[in-house]
């Protein structure tokens, strides 16, 4: 049943997607069935990725679908014009981007999963809330910890950390609650904006090779505008008042932190500076000192088994972490130490499967010439920076990943000031809205009930008044770049 399914319906494919057409570099299918039934195809898909929160479909699953049948028909197309060799090597080519890009993240992510594996963020909210800060103090201080942790830990985890600290001291309070969320995640968003290991769209960047890494830290000041312009507003309106009293009584037992969890910070250092050395010294692209750190981790993570550290409070109860005591009842287990794989396993798959999607769905609308058609549009037609301000605000309602692969793959002649200037707007302009960056999306769950969509469109014109006045200091301060 199968083969005669495909035997009908692949022949109606070829009628119906065909294309005599040819671009400089293949089949330009701009103009045919196919190539308006793949646009359709991957809007549809990337409007159930906004609804993820209404209907409980997780992102990667309608990306994956979309780049699997956009790139299936781009193969059947380039088969019937005898030029399948064509397509499966812009396949590959678009493939190996992605590759580099996922191993170093899942490298970071790693890191960010042993550490938090070791009690280190933990250690840090328990005394956070131990010192009894104010609620106005209590803004400020997150926000400020999300902006300089974001470059190095990326945004979306130092999010998850700041507002898990907030929804601890301030229990009930709802309004301070969202505007301490909507803080967060414009300070997270612009932390992780000058730096290549803050956010995906820097990393980006930095592997194509279009900003050199120390290039980055030009953005740190258009940055922090975007920051605290908005934080200053929204200060005025939290009452200055004490925390709960009790609150210092939380998370008392997560002052403590395994053994090895500065080591691994340590190690994680290590890790980003043998990417960044690697990369400006050999020119080898940054992924490779990315996973010789991975083997930093695993042998340190050999060494903390060798010497049979247990940590019988902080262990995980689960089976699967415990081993029967030898020459004793079964029943007696003793937990097993750190294991990388561990915090491996924990990695956030979703996440990198969307990547995966979201970069073959737009590589293949490329391949089929959109992206040479929106780049002519975009850029022929206005100026680099309004057409890079204006990708920025689309970025606030479609997520920054697509925009900016769309941005490198059209390879626009770019200035330094310009690939900054894109980069920023990308970076913060998801701020604006709840859903125009992972940050926000994360905090809707986990703030349910206090952060919400509404909630934080309340607060958008006082964030577009921080994307705007971050946008200007970087055009003032970096003209001579532009």
């Amino acid at each position: 049943m199968p083969q005669k399914f495909l035997r009908l319906i692949l022949p109606l494919l070829g009628l119906c997607f065909s294309n005599n057409t040819f671009a400089a570099d293949g089949l330009d299918l701009t103009n045919t069935a196919a190539g308006w039934f793949c646009v359709g195809l991957f809007v549809i898909a990337y409007a159930f990725v906004m609804l993820e929160e209404k209907l409980h479909l997780r992102k990667s699953k309608p990306v994956l679908a979309a780049a699997g049948i956009i790139w299936v028909i781009i193969g059947w197309i380039y088969t019937q014009h005898e030029q399948s060799a064509l397509a499966e090597q812009a396949f590959r080519h678009t493939l190996l981007e992605f590759a580099e890009l996922m191993l170093f993240l899942l490298v970071a992510m790693t890191y960010i999963n042993a550490m938090d594996e070791r009690g280190l963020f933990n250690a840090l909210r328990g005394w956070l809330i131990k010192k009894g800060f104010s609620y106005r103090q209590l803004f400020w201080i997150t926000g400020l910890m999300a902006f300089f942790i974001s470059p190095i830990a990326d945004n979306l985890t130092t999010a998850l950390l700041m507002c898990a600290v907030v929804l601890k001291i301030a229990e009930d309070e709802k309004a301070f609650i969202n505007m301490c969320c909507v803080n967060i995640i414009v300070a997270a968003n612009a932390g992780g904006a000058f730096s290549p290991f803050g956010d995906i769209t820097t990393l980006m960047v930095w592997q194509a090779g279009k900003v050199d890494f120390f290039t980055f830290f030009h953005l740190f000041i258009p940055s922090l505008v975007n920051f605290l312009v908005p934080a200053a507003i929204m200060s005025f309106f939290i009452k200055n008042r004490p925390s709960h009293k009790d609150a210092e009584d939380l998370f008392l037992e997560t002052l403590t932190y395994k053994e090895g969890a500065f080591p691994i910070l340590f190690l994680f250092l290590a890790t980003i500076a043998s990417a960044v050395l690697g990369h400006v010294l050999i020119h080898m692209p940054p992924v490779l000192g990315m996973m010789l750190g991975l083997a930093y981790l695993h042998l340190y993570g050999f060494y903390l088994r060798k010497k049979g550290i247990v940590d019988l409070k902080h262990a995980t109860q689960t089976t699967s972490d415990f081993i029967p005591k030898k020459d004793e009842n079964p029943i007696t287990k003793v937990p097993l130490p750190f294991d990388v794989f561990q915090p491996l396993a924990r990695l956030e798959w979703d996440t990198l499967l969307f990547f995966y999607g979201v970069i073959m769905c737009v590589g293949g609308l490329g391949f089929m010439g959109y992206l040479t058609l929106l780049s002519e549009s975009l850029y022929g037609n206005f100026s680099a920076t309004i057409s890079n301000i204006s990708l920025g605000l689309i970025s606030a309602v479609i997520d920054n990943i697509p925009v900016m692969y769309a941005v490198l793959t059209m390879a626009p002649d770019f200035s330094q000031g310009q690939w900054l200037l894109i980069t920023l707007t990308t970076g913060v302009g998801g701020s604006m809205l709840s859903i125009g960056s992972a940050a926000g999306v994360a905090l809707m769950g986990q703030a349910r009930g206090y952060y919400s969509f509404l909630g934080h469109l309340k607060w958008t014109p006082v964030v577009a008044l921080g994307y705007f006045a971050s946008v200007y200091a970087h055009l003032w301060l970096n003209a001579a770049m532009m």
